[in-house]
């Protein structure tokens, strides 16, 4: 029988997301050092993303030649509004598309707004090339022209209601004010009717309503609207300095705004200071990714149900395969009690723009593809192409744990893995040691597999002995090698249902001192 006396237990509950900030010294061990196409769970671990689907067989229309992406995708009366080569359409799951509208402009940021004036549910939308219109729900279009009085905003970019008034911001013409209608009317704009202009101190960027105040992001400034009409109306300044430069990102998650700056992610804190708002900088620890982005093509949506923000900032000339996205989970911290984020990549989704709200009472996220169709998330356990599946290719590498002594070499003996699987897995782990060194030998992948109600390690070096029948966890037997740190990294790249990666447990013997 092995002397046991020695053997050591090294516990990890995988949670803190990705972090790319930190030495390597100074990494928590549930941290990831990669973290590809996994999601920082509410209920604790790391849980492989779920796949997309195509809402409707049919491509989105174009009237030009070139191949367009999907400029708009927004969810109206359980259909899906969509525009693609100037034009804007509707359709359901099945099915032809129906034009809305045409000649919107070849340059679009399109922005929309779902509001209720007079018991009429209306979405309006603005291309920035084009005077902005509403569509009901019986899908007819109305142009906000002025023909009910006043002047109509010329071009506007940006569109949001706000206190039964619609405010527009981004005219070629007005660059640093925003424009709002009469209350209770789209297309009246006479300051004797109660339509006006608040001019601002930057070019305006961005335009987002917040807990009863609207929010007007510049280039370098953020201001806060309040009141009701013309005569309550206050503006207010909430920062100097900070600003967006990417409307579509400005997204509400956990009783916050979440927004991309020039210097990374950002939030308005939903707790008021005297006299001004809290800002606070969420992305450090995945500033790597931030700098990638370029700003030209940038959506962003959220899944409610999963306290998840997810950012896409996909290239004009990039493949979905090596398509990039940052997903951030807000989280209690267990020790602080205070909320954060944690980060992951996502891979694979080539998003143009995106979209979530509720059809028939159940949460759905919607993007359209720069092949021009528009995709369901959330949905299959694949990602889907316009001509083909492709696998949810997913990377999990935990940071390399010395275990409490850098300078003791550790001799492997178990690996134990708590998971939870919700179908069959087909996985493949990687023990690393000493911080990948070429030099170390390094162990053969082990093949993990599981049934969905036990798991196990397929047979080979390590043996052949199944563990884990029920709720309990993975275990492997006779880890061979030794290092004075190790890492481990779980792959996937097969087409099965998601599985959770909960923590994990090292069995070591300590050696020598080098």
């Amino acid at each position: 029988m092995a002397d046991t006396s020695l053997l050591k237990n090294f516990n990890a509950t995988c949670g803190g997301g990705l972090v790319l900030n930190k030495d390597v010294y100074d990494m928590q061990p549930g941290e990831a050092l990669q973290l590809v196409n996994f999601e920082p769970s509410t209920e604790g671990g790391y849980r492989r993303l779920n796949g997309t689907t195509k809402y409707n067989s049919t491509i989105v229309p174009q009237v030009t030649s070139a191949a367009d992406r999907v400029q708009m995708s927004a969810i109206f009366n359980d259909k899906i509004i969509a525009a693609r080569g100037g034009s804007v359409y509707y359709g359901g799951t099945s099915g032809a598309w129906t034009s809305l509208a045409t000649s919107q402009g070849a340059n679009l940021t399109y922005d929309f707004d779902k509001f209720n004036f007079n018991g009429t549910s209306k979405i309006i939308i603005a291309t920035g090339e084009a005077a902005a219109f509403t569509v009901d729900t019986s899908f007819n279009v109305d142009v906000i022209n002025g023909s009910t009085g006043g002047t109509a905003p010329t071009n506007p970019k940006f569109v949001k209601t706000f206190a039964n008034h619609v405010f527009y911001g981004g005219m070629s013409n007005s660059t640093h004010s925003i424009l709002f209608s009469a209350p209770f009317s789209e297309d009246e704009h006479r300051s004797a009717q109660g339509g006006g202009e608040i001019r601002v101190g930057d070019v305006v960027t961005g335009l987002k309503v917040f807990r009863d105040e609207l929010f007007i992001f510049c280039q370098r400034k953020i201001y806060k609207l309040t009141g009701t009409t013309t005569l309550t109306f206050a503006l207010a300044e909430v920062a100097k300095n900070v600003g967006t430069i990417a409307n579509h990102s400005i997204q509400e998650i956990g009783g916050d705004l979440i927004f991309l700056a020039a210097d990374g992610l950002r939030t308005i804190a939903g707790t008021e200071r005297i006299g001004d708002v809290e800002l606070g900088t969420i992305s450090k620890q995945v500033q790597e990714r931030i700098n990638e982005i370029t700003y030209d093509n940038v959506t962003a949506t959220v899944v409610r149900n999963k306290s998840q923000y997810r950012l896409f900032y996909p290239k004009d000339s990039g493949l979905e395969t090596t398509s990039k996205g940052l997903l951030a989970v807000i989280k209690t911290n267990p020790n602080s009690g205070q909320l954060g984020f944690e980060f992951a990549d996502i891979k694979g989704l080539r998003v143009s723009s995106c979209d979530s709200d509720y059809i028939n009472n159940i949460e759905t996220i919607v993007h359209g593809g720069y092949d021009g169709y528009i995709y369901l998330q959330e949905s299959g356990n694949v990602f889907t192409t316009s001509s083909a599946t492709n696998s949810i290719d997913a990377t999990y590498r935990s940071p390399d744990m010395a275990m409490g002594d850098a300078g003791i070499r550790k001799s492997m003996d178990r690996i134990n893995i708590n998971w939870e699987p919700e179908g069959i897995v087909s996985s493949s782990l990687f023990v690393r040691y000493n911080y990948d060194d070429i030099n170390t030998p390094q162990p053969t992948v082990i093949s993990l597999e599981s049934s969905g109600s036990g798991a196990y390690f397929g047979t080979g070096l390590f043996g052949t002995a199944a563990y884990g029948q029920g709720d309990l966890p993975i275990t492997r037997e006779s880890v061979e090698g030794s290092g004075f740190a190790v890492a481990l990294k779980i792959t996937d790249t097969s087409t099965n249902a998601p599985f959770a990666i909960k923590g994990f447990q090292l069995e070591f013997t300590p050696g020598g001192r080098r």
